[in-house]
Parts: C-alpha cells; structure tokens; sequence
C-alpha cells in the first residue's frame, strides 16, 4: 500500500511534505536532504504482516536523524530490522557507525537515538516489531545491534527477509500472512540472542525458534536435490531422529512438506514469464525432481492439471488482449 508519493507534488512543496509524511508514520525524527533544492523525491509503502509492518523507503539522498529530544517527544516501543536493497547506506547509533551495503541488515531500536543516511537514489525496507513480541530486554536488543554479522544465523535471516522485501505485496495478501509474520519475528529473536551473545536467553529461544529455523533453512535451499534430512539435521546440530521428532510434535511430514514447497515453487515458475517457455523438465529439475515423469504426477494430484496444461493456460491468459 502505497503511503506517500512526491510525484503528484509540485518540487517546492516536497521537502515539507516527506518530513510531514515520514514523521506522521513513525517516530519524531529530523531529515536533511542531501540536496534540498535539488530533485528531492520520496515513495513510502507499507505492507502488514499480523501485528507487525514491512515499511518500504525509495528517496533520494537524505541523512534521518533522532536525537534524545526526540526520543523524550515520543518513542514506539518497535525494533525495525531494516535492509538496504539500493544503494549503500550509513547507520550509527550508540557511538558504533556501520556502513550498509545492499541486501545488509541494520537492527535499529527506535527507543535510542540514531541516524541513517544514503547518498544519490536509495532504497530500503523495514521490519517492525514491538518489543514485546520479542520478549527480550533492551540490553540484549542494543547488544545484538552492534553486529548482527557476527551471528550465523545472519545469512539466514537476510535470505528470509529479502524474500519477504523483493515480494511484500503478494505476500501480505496470502492466506499464510500472520504465520508468516510469526515466524519472522522469532527468527529475529533467535538472530538478536546470538549476535549478542547472551547466555540467559541462547538456550531456551534456540530451542523455542528450532522449528522455525529449521523451516527457513530448508525454503532457502529447496532447488538442491541433495538437500536431505541428514543434511538438515547437521546443520542445525540435531539427529536425524531428533529432527522427526521435532516435525512430528508440529504435526507435520518434513517430506511431504519439502514436496509441497517444491510443488508450488515449480508452480509459480510456470506461471511466471520466463516459466512459460521453459521446458517441464527443466523447471522440473530447477525445483529439485530428477524424473519429469514423478513430477508430472505429483503436480497433478497436487492441482489436479498435468503441469504443461498450467504452463499452457498462463500462456494463454499472458497472451490474451487487454479489454478494458
């Protein structure tokens, strides 16, 4: 959902308007831009995901500041996960400065002060939470915020969230939205107790995030046909049967669930533009299935049409002139 746009705004009212609109949506903050009497531009999305929020930022260059005046003027108990995905951005908060690359992860707690800037033509996309979705304490929250690459979760959580950022509206749309949200909020608990490294909580949220953790871990690399239960269970440092047992206790098949997953991936691919001149066999083998024969099948009893007859429809329907 779009929030703000300047393109509709005449140039000399468009530093006044982002400051007002950026403001409004959030927490009290100051903004310079880069070059005020310049081609200052702005678009503001956001997308809901149960009780927390993806906030999307296209602007030109601006340095956003908050300071313990503003913090005393009003402060949202939200911890924002925040991605760069154009541009480099600069984060500093604490006393610690850390420059943010594209596809990186910044935690920022909005109940300290901060800034964040970009030069030129930027984007990035933030992750609301409150904190007491978190159930952490502000020590850990700010700890953790200092370095979130010295966790090995890091990577994980960046795949998950980059999917959530490159795809936000149809996802905040689907059925699955608030477990989506759900298990993005414990993979970031379980992200900010290892980056801080902090003995109280490693223990008991590890254990209450393994399931999650383990799902995320296995979308990230369903294309891979030598992604195994061994394979997954060593990663995560559990047993094969240990792992069985955790997917039995949340009432789930861990292959059948892969094949599903697969399934629907396999599905969009040939339904998406480049999928509806891609051979079966080959999306076939992209998802994962070495027999296009075993596919076939299985996408028919999952969807009750044989896969080329889907490719066909959406190419049809790609094809079909537009009557309105």
């Amino acid at each position: 959902m779009i929030l703000f746009d300047t393109r509709d705004l005449p140039a000399a009212d468009r530093v006044e308007a982002f400051h007002a609109a950026a403001t409004g949506m959030t927490v009290p903050f100051r903004i310079v831009h880069e070059d005020p009497d310049g081609d200052v531009h702005a678009r503001m999305d956001r997308w809901d995901f149960g009780r927390s929020s993806l906030f999307g930022t296209h602007a030109s260059g601006f340095r956003l500041i908050r300071t313990p005046r503003h913090i005393r003027m009003g402060s949202l108990p939200i911890v924002a996960l925040v991605m760069q995905t154009q541009g480099r951005g600069l984060f500093e908060t604490q006393g610690h400065r850390q420059v943010v690359g594209a596809h990186d992860l910044v935690l920022n707690d909005l109940t300290t002060p901060y800034e964040f800037a970009w030069s030129g033509d930027g984007t990035s996309r933030a992750f609301m939470v409150e904190y007491d979705q978190l159930a952490l304490p502000a020590d850990v929250v700010r700890e953790a915020s200092r370095d979130l690459r010295a966790s090995p979760l890091y990577g994980l959580v960046r795949h998950h969230f980059g999917t959530l950022a490159r795809d936000a509206e149809r996802l905040s749309l689907d059925a699955g939205a608030d477990g989506l949200a759900a298990a993005g909020v414990e993979l970031l608990r379980a992200l900010i107790v290892s980056a801080a490294r902090d003995d109280r909580y490693s223990r008991p949220v590890k254990a209450e995030t393994l399931l999650t953790r383990v799902l995320a871990y296995t979308r990230w690399h369903l294309t891979e046909r030598d992604l195994t239960p061994e394979r997954i269970a060593s990663a995560h440092n559990i047993s094969v049967r240990s792992l069985y047992k955790l997917c039995e206790r949340a009432g789930m098949s861990l292959e059948k669930w892969i094949i599903e997953q697969r399934l629907e991936g396999a599905r969009r691919d040939l339904a998406s533009p480049n999928g509806r001149h891609r051979t079966i066999a080959s999306v076939a083998h992209a998802w994962g299935f070495s027999a296009p024969g075993h596919f076939s099948r299985r996408f028919h009893d999952a969807y009750g049409v044989l896969p080329k007859d889907w490719q066909r429809a959406a190419r049809r329907l790609s094809e079909a002139p537009d009557l309105r």
